[in-house]
């Protein structure tokens, strides 16, 4: 019960910051001001904290390889199978039904479980996650759905065709530029996000065996401890309760890809993976873990609805901590 308590209250957080702006005390947009010091500031302080205070083995990439492919395959099969709905509600798919909350929300969770240093397989999983949830997922639903980066769908004119009108450039000039204007985009997007290029060279500093002095984690001490409060307040900020049946809809959807994927990648995990039982039951929490709140940022700014991917993490955090807590009692992994 103790081992709960501490994932428990991030929902108590993201209750509270609903709150806060249902009576008042924010605005509708005042989400974004935390939304940008966490991904810009808090979180890439608490991957550096991370590899700063723990070892990380060289062998736990190939967590890191999982973690890509368990990010990865959902999105692929969710546009596949959806080829008769329409572009907003596959985008919200895309973007919801893939990906997981390791930095967070897991990390606290492996914490309360078995102590600081089960954080180290977690961060050596997400950074597998992370090259899709920071940049990967975004950059494919644009280019699979055809939208434009930077502008929302409904600024887009989009209907209810499964894709915004796209016609292939059918001069040799045209395929140039488009073909530059899609590595551009895919450069800004990985490259743009801070967290990602944090994950990034720290890998580059774990393959050169540089150890990060002590002082650049007393540092980075304070941003780390506030990360697992800022991402879950912005997202009480953020939430808001469906609107509609429709929206009902969308939520239940998102849970009917994310649950079955989940217990597919936990067995995976458990039954295959070549590492100890500890590492196993690290790698089956990560996958058990909510939705990225990456996801919230790019759903802002792909539908312009922050507010229903908010009420989606919610609500997948809840049943995300009763699936850790059961798991945890099956593993019986001290």
């Amino acid at each position: 019960m103790t081992a709960i308590l501490g994932p428990a209250s991030l929902l108590l957080i993201i209750l509270a910051g609903y709150l806060f702006k249902r009576f008042g005390l924010f605005g509708a947009k005042d989400y974004r001001v935390i939304q940008t010091a966490e991904f810009n500031v808090v979180l890439p302080g608490a991957i550096i904290y991370s590899f700063a205070t723990n070892p990380h083995d060289v062998s736990y990439l190939w967590l890191s390889v999982f973690g890509f492919f368990c990010a990865l395959i959902p999105p692929v099969l969710i546009f596949l199978t959806t080829r008769r709905r329409g572009v907003a509600d596959r985008a919200f798919l895309m973007l919801n039904g893939a990906g997981f909350n390791l930095g967070c929300f897991c990390f606290p969770v492996v914490t309360a479980f078995w102590g600081p240093g089960a954080v180290v397989p977690a961060a050596m999983f997400d950074i597998g996650n992370c090259v899709m949830v920071a940049a990967g997922t975004n950059v494919m639903t644009q280019q699979l759905l055809h939208i434009r980066p930077g502008k929302t769908l409904a600024e887009q004119h989009a209907g209810a065709a499964p894709t915004l009108p796209y016609e292939r450039p059918k001069d040799r000039d045209a395929r140039r530029l488009a073909r530059r204007a899609f590595a551009k985009n895919i450069l800004r997007s990985f490259f743009g996000s801070v967290p990602f290029d944090t994950y990034m060279l720290m890998v580059v500093l774990m393959f050169a065996d540089i150890r990060i002095p002590d002082w650049i984690a007393t540092v980075m001490q304070p941003l780390s401890g506030a990360n697992a409060f800022c991402s879950m307040f912005m997202v009480g900020m953020l939430m808001d309760l469906p609107r509609d049946r429709h929206d009902v809809k969308e939520v239940l959807a998102v849970l009917a890809w994310r649950l079955p994927f989940a217990l597919a990648f936990a067995a995976f995990a458990w039954f295959v993976l070549p590492f100890s039982a500890e590492i196993r039951a690290v790698a089956v929490i990560a996958v058990l873990a909510p939705i990225a709140i990456f996801s919230t940022l790019f759903t802002d700014k792909v539908l312009g609805n922050a507010k229903l991917a908010g009420f989606s993490l919610a609500i997948t955090a809840i049943i995300s901590l009763v699936m850790m807590a059961v798991a945890h009692a099956l593993m019986g992994v001290a």
